[in-house]
């Protein structure tokens, strides 16, 4: 696609804004996608360094071998990072070209 581009005459800054980065859209936000997931998986180990937020009540269940507890911190990470990424797909699938 690159080399027709060429071929019909577009510039450089042409070539960027209408073939390459229509076509990498797909692949940047797959990556954000990642990105953000893995951010909020992370984010629960916060609490390990007084951080707080969800984590503290995994590590709280953790230590006293309390499963509700340990639920009641992993299941609305888990939500809260599926929603993330559902969304950031919807985002995807419409800005992508193809």
């Amino acid at each position: 696609m690159r080399e027709s581009a060429i071929a019909m005459g577009m510039t450089g800054r042409q070539l960027f804004w209408e073939v390459e980065l229509p076509l990498a859209t797909r692949t940047i936000l797959a990556g954000l996608r990642i990105a953000t997931v893995t951010t909020i998986g992370t984010a629960t180990i916060a609490a390990a360094i007084g951080g707080g937020g969800l984590g503290v009540f995994i590590f709280r269940g953790l230590a006293s071998v309390d499963t509700t507890l340990l639920l009641a911190g992993a299941v609305p990470a888990a939500l809260i990072a599926m929603a993330a990424d559902r969304g950031l797909e919807w985002i995807e699938d419409k800005l992508s070209p193809v």
